[in-house]
């Protein structure tokens, strides 16, 4: 479903005057939306609905890692590019993914350590966060929402594999 301005509506209403209210309708609004992400046009009309200024909607969205302003694959692959687990391989494990999802370096927006791209099928999309705060299981990487610790290149290989086959990871 795409977020029609009725479904805005009733989304403003579940959580208007709550503490944390911005947070909640985005992640419900990002989460309904059938690519996963927020378009500029439901941030502006969340804008004009809650009186909130559209810079500070806007600054919300880009700030928070989990908020998406393009269209997202169905599986998500975010590899963690903090200190301890670039020391552990995840660089590696980023090239490696990438490799194997026929991802391009034009295809790319941003950096390795601030990467988000899309595969053409919209199957998969690779991210990178600065850390996910689980130094003690690096190299960390999520899929799908599931923290995974100690990834080597074989597992997360055989985890995107299984998604492929149309499996769970």
């Amino acid at each position: 479903m795409t977020s029609s301005n009725e479904e805005i509506d009733r989304v403003i209403a579940r959580h208007d005057g709550r503490p944390g209210a911005l947070l909640s309708m985005l992640e419900e609004l990002q989460q309904a939306h059938p690519d996963k992400y927020l378009p500029v046009e439901t941030l502006d009309y969340l804008a004009e609905r809650t009186d909130l200024p559209r810079a500070r909607i806007f600054s919300v969205a880009t700030f928070y890692a989990l908020f998406n302003l393009k269209p997202q694959g169905e599986h998500t692959v975010c590899i963690c590019r903090g200190t301890a687990c670039h020391t552990r391989g995840s660089r590696d494990l980023l090239e490696r993914t990438k490799l194997q999802l026929g991802l391009k370096e034009e295809d790319e927006e941003g950096s390795a350590d601030k990467l988000s791209v899309t595969t053409a099928d919209r199957q998969f999309t690779v991210r990178t966060v600065a850390c996910f705060g689980q130094c003690a299981l690096a190299p960390v990487v999520e899929v799908d929402h599931a923290i995974l610790g100690h990834v080597s290149e074989r597992t997360l290989d055989r985890e995107i594999n299984t998604l492929k086959r149309g499996g769970r990871a």
